[in-house]
């Protein structure tokens, strides 16, 4: 990505962006969000999934400022131990989420999802396996940047909070990190992967 606004005012907003987060970093600690850099114009965070005990990394993202806030950020999916980009069919990771139905109870819903009467969608997006997959979101970049999404222009979102970072970092954990609340054993108590709480998924 190329960066067309003045360096120092992107980096002017990284470091507001930054300093949010830095207020309350204790708080997001407690929901397994974990900032292990933030170096102009990325910020590297890791989510644990806090429910689950031993709590497991499930996810982690770079979030690019490049260009920002003319541009919205960029967020990719990395390894969180190398941290290097992640495609579709290597993210062991869903952010799932339920259509509206108001007045529902829990129980409900719950049954409906259960006997597969509740269509769910994913939020991370990818047009084949090897491709790299996006959060399918506004105010992150890949969304805007999208041919799909060419009538809803960042510039109807710049400036009401979306593509913030904490923005962008509470969707992850709301609809990917939050619901997952139980681990899936094999016989040989191999861990094979964590379920989302069907009552947790999020409209």
């Amino acid at each position: 990505m190329t960066q067309v606004v003045d360096p120092e005012v992107s980096r002017a907003k990284f470091d507001r962006e930054v300093a949010a987060y830095r207020n309350l970093e204790a708080t997001y600690r407690k929901r397994g969000w974990l900032l292990l850099d933030a170096e102009f114009p990325e910020i590297f965070v890791v989510f644990a999934a806090t429910k689950l005990r031993p709590a497991p990394i499930v996810a982690a993202v770079v979030v690019d400022f490049t260009d920002y806030d003319l541009q919205p950020p960029s967020v990719r999916f990395v390894d969180p131990f190398t941290r290097e980009k992640l495609l579709a069919s290597n993210v062991q990771f869903q952010m799932l989420r339920r259509p509206p139905m108001p007045g529902i109870p829990p129980e409900a819903m719950a049954a409906l999802m259960q006997q597969g009467g509740l269509q769910l969608s994913s939020m991370i997006q990818a047009n084949r396996p090897d491709d790299y997959p996006f959060i399918c979101l506004p105010g992150v970049r890949e969304y805007h940047d999208n041919p799909a999404h060419t009538g809803d222009s960042w510039l109807l979102h710049r400036g009401s909070g979306e593509g913030s970072l904490v923005f962008i970092l509470e969707k992850i954990w709301m609809y990917g990190v939050d619901p997952l609340s139980t681990y899936n054993f094999q016989i040989q108590a191999q861990v094979t992967g964590v379920i989302a709480h069907l009552q947790g998924i999020p409209e």
